[in-house]
This record gives structure tokens, C-alpha cells and sequence, in this order.
């Protein structure tokens, strides 16, 4: 399941690049294309380094940053694409690498403005595409295949039948959101790297406690859509953040976004409406639904009512369980905004298998914690 909500690839670096391109200002990219250990990104992070020096986006948070800048623009003076590895740094000071541990490997290529404009009409358009890359073998690095549902734009050098076949791969990990190394052959290696459109955040009740999570939502890559029954609170200027406001019943709304396929695994689902009219019928229909996460805001004596309603309808213990209720992380919050990070961070604990505990009272490895059942809380 993949419940990526914010980027940090190369579609956050396009405004930039696009324009520096378009202005006449060659640029390189360096793409993150493996992680081992406790490595600060993940695969697809992107940095961008122009001619005249200019820089936009990370690849390491700043360990090797320097390194990789040099190894772009040398890349520029060649116009050939190199496949590097960056590790822990050694007992020399000055040695490139990274000081809080793991390994990344990082391709540094030449910016394709014809590709790079493929990729941006995509992402524009909300439609699913995938780059292809190759890493390794007898061909040299660099990216050169960007592949839709339907459409493909470049090539890699291979027979039809093969070429047929990675396609089909390509596809279906692109159809699951998914980015990974193929090795196709001992002489062809390629990275897929899945662009898929933003995970949904929907928020319901169009409270100051829904403007707050909205905009938490939206920093982190969700595209946020705020539902509310009462057309004189449903509206833009109360939640600005919100890519979208809807004046419905929620439980209608909901029922209706589920059937046509718009809920996913990778949906988060905030109920913030605290009136039993409007949370029971729609929790019924978020908790049936494939939403990755359902909270509901309230008090424990909210979420026992609700519960008591809920069983009465049916619901079994195994669908009640994958409701976080009270919503959020004990931060201790308070107030709107705070209460946005407390949602927002049981979201990303949840998300990344992370246990809500104070890091220095934890040991062992910060990230590449996969999630899972243990993840707290249970969703």
C-alpha cells in the first residue's frame, strides 16, 4: 500500500528547472535511485544545479549536498549522466558523505527539456506517469522513457518483445504507485520512478479546527477537500488551504466519492464535524470504505457514543478498530493549529510505522521503519 502524501522528487523541482531551461540556462539533476540503512531521503528525492550555479531541492538534507552540487556541474562540462554512491564519512574531515549514516546512491544526469515537459504536462493534468531510468549495465546512466496508462514518450534500446514486457512491468507498478530498480538483464538495469497525483485528505465539518488541519494536510502533499452539510460555513474563505469545498451531507458526499473510485488506500479520512447526526451515518461508510486512516474529533465520551451508535449499526469489531478516536497524538494540544499537528502527526506515524514516542527515549534506526500493525495508532 502506498500512502506517499507529500513529494520532495523532481515534480516539486519542475516550476524551477522548466524555467530555467526555458531561459536558456542549462541545469543538471541529481535523483536519489537507492537507500540503504538510516539514509535521510527516500528514493526519488531530486536536486537541481544550474550552469551559473544556481541550486533548488535536496537529496541528502545536507550531508553531501556539496558534493553532489560539484559532481552536477562537472556533469554539465561533460554531457555524460554518472551513477554515484555517497556513505558514512571516513576519519577524513573532508571526505564527502553522510554524517548521520546509511548510503544513497544518486544518479546525476543533464536536464531533458523535451522529457521535462512530457513529466510536467502529466502531473499537471493529474495523470499517472512513470520515468524510466537506466542504472546499470552496458548502457550508459541516464533517464529516457516516460511511460502513461496509455503513452509512452522515448525509448531504451532493447527488442520489441522486451520492450513489450517492461512496459507491461512498468505499468502495473505505476498502476500501485510504486517506484523500484528493475534488472531486466546483466546488461540492462533501469529505475522505475512512479508520479502518481497527490494522496486525498478529506476533512469533514468546516470548523476553525478544519482550516487548521487543511492547511497541515496541504503541507504535507494532500490534496485536501473540506465537506460540510451548512452552506454558510462551507465555504473557501473559511478553509483556504482546501483544494476543494463541498456543501453536502458528509455521509453522502463520502458514499458517492467511494463508488466512482475516488477513495484509496492512500486516502486519509479527518471527521471533525462533533455532531452525532452527521458522524455517525458518515463513519459508517468511512470505516467500510479503503480509506488508509479515519479519525474523528471529540472527547473519550464522544468516541465511546459514537462507538455504542456504530455497533448498533453493525459494524464489526474488526471495522471499528481501524477508527483513531480520539483523533491525534497526546501532544497535549490545545488549540486549533496545535491540534493540526497532533493530526498530522498520527497520519505520518501511521503512515511510516512510526511509534509516537519522544525519539530520545527510542534507540535503533529514525527512518526506514516500514509501518505496520504495531504502528501506532492501529489504522
Amino acid at each position: 500500500m502506498s500512502w506517499t502524501g507529500g513529494h520532495g522528487d523532481l515534480r516539486d523541482l519542475l516550476p524551477v528547472v522548466l524555467g530555467w531551461l526555458d531561459a536558456g540556462r542549462r541545469c543538471a539533476v541529481a535523483t536519489v535511485v537507492a537507500t540503504f540503512d538510516s539514509a535521510p531521503r527516500e528514493v526519488g528525492a531530486a536536486m537541481a544545479v544550474a550552469a551559473d550555479g544556481a541550486v533548488a531541492g535536496s537529496v541528502s538534507g545536507g550531508c553531501v549536498e556539496a558534493a553532489v552540487y560539484e559532481r552536477a556541474l562537472a556533469v554539465l562540462d561533460t554531457g555524460r549522466p554518472v551513477l554515484e554512491r555517497y556513505a558514512v564519512s571516513d576519519e577524513d574531515a573532508f571526505a564527502a558523505g553522510l554524517t548521520c549514516g546509511g548510503t544513497i546512491e544518486v544518479l546525476v544526469e543533464p536536464a531533458d527539456a523535451a522529457l521535462l515537459h512530457r513529466l510536467d504536462a502529466a502531473v499537471r493534468a493529474q495523470e499517472p506517469v512513470a520515468g524510466v531510468g537506466v542504472l546499470g549495465g552496458a548502457e550508459p546512466a541516464g533517464t529516457r522513457l516516460l511511460v502513461g496508462a496509455e503513452s509512452t514518450y522515448g525509448s531504451l534500446p532493447m527488442t520489441d518483445e522486451r520492450a513489450a514486457a517492461l512496459l507491461a512491468e512498468v505499468r502495473t507498478m505505476l498502476a500501485a504507485g510504486e517506484s523500484g530498480i528493475l534488472p531486466l538483464t546483466s546488461r540492462l538495469t533501469v529505475l522505475v520512478q512512479s508520479y502518481v497525483p497527490p494522496a486525498r485528505m478529506l476533512v469533514f465539518g468546516a470548523t476553525d479546527f478544519a482550516a487548521a488541519v487543511s492547511s497541515a494536510g496541504a503541507f504535507l502533499g494532500y490534496r485536501v477537500t473540506v465537506c460540510d452539510a451548512r452552506p454558510v460555513f462551507a465555504t473557501a474563505e473559511r478553509v483556504p488551504d482546501a483544494a476543494e469545498v463541498v456543501v453536502d451531507w458528509p455521509h453522502r458526499y463520502l458514499a458517492r466519492e467511494c463508488a466512482t473510485g475516488r477513495v484509496d488506500g492512500r486516502t486519509v479520512v479527518c471527521v471533525l464535524t462533533h455532531d452525532p447526526r452527521f458522524d455517525v451515518p458518515l463513519l459508517e461508510v468511512a470505516l467500510r470504505c479503503p480509506a488508509a486512516y479515519v479519525g474523528l474529533l471529540g472527547s473519550r465520551r464522544t468516541a465511546e457514543d459514537r462507538l455504542g451508535h456504530l455497533r448498533e449499526r453493525g459494524l464489526t469489531d474488526a471495522e471499528l478498530r481501524r477508527l483513531s478516536a480520539p483523533i491525534g497524538l497526546d501532544l497535549g494540544s490545545r488549540t486549533p493549529a496545535e491540534t493540526a499537528i497532533s493530526v498530522a502527526a498520527e497520519i505520518v506515524a501511521c503512515r511510516r510505522g512510526g511509534s509516537g514516542r519522544r525519539l530520545t527515549h527510542t534507540d535503533g534506526p529514525i527512518h526506514d521503519r516500514p509501518a505496520s500493525e504495531d504502528a501506532v495508532p492501529p489504522a
